[in-house]
């Protein structure tokens, strides 16, 4: 009966905790998106999806941008953003690449 109490006393500490700290999850994703590295140009995947941080430089209608694109994962106000085809790197709002995918 004891090792049951104890169970119940460590799961229900758990919980507590976990519902503290459920709220303040968000806030650490944001923080490190906002601080990922840009990614460059000259980055073997950017190379080869023919990425440039300035959509009007490629050949691509203009409205195709990497803030419209389907892998953007930042705000639609930011300069930068995660994309799901350069892990751990930004890519530029205004950028384009080869993968570039409407939205639905």
């Amino acid at each position: 009966m004891k090792d049951r109490n104890l169970s119940r006393r460590r799961f229900l500490s758990s919980a507590a905790k976990g519902a503290v700290a459920a709220p303040f999850i968000p806030l650490v994703n944001i923080a490190s998106a906002q601080d990922l590295p840009q990614v460059s140009e000259s980055d073997p995947t950017a190379v080869a999806l023919q990425y440039k941080h300035d959509a009007t430089q490629t050949a691509a209608p203009t409205e195709r941008t990497c803030a419209n694109c389907l892998l953007y994962q930042g705000d639609a106000d930011a300069e930068w953003g995660p994309c799901q085809l350069f892990p751990g790197k930004a890519v530029a709002a205004a950028g384009w690449c080869t993968a570039w995918a409407a939205q639905p």
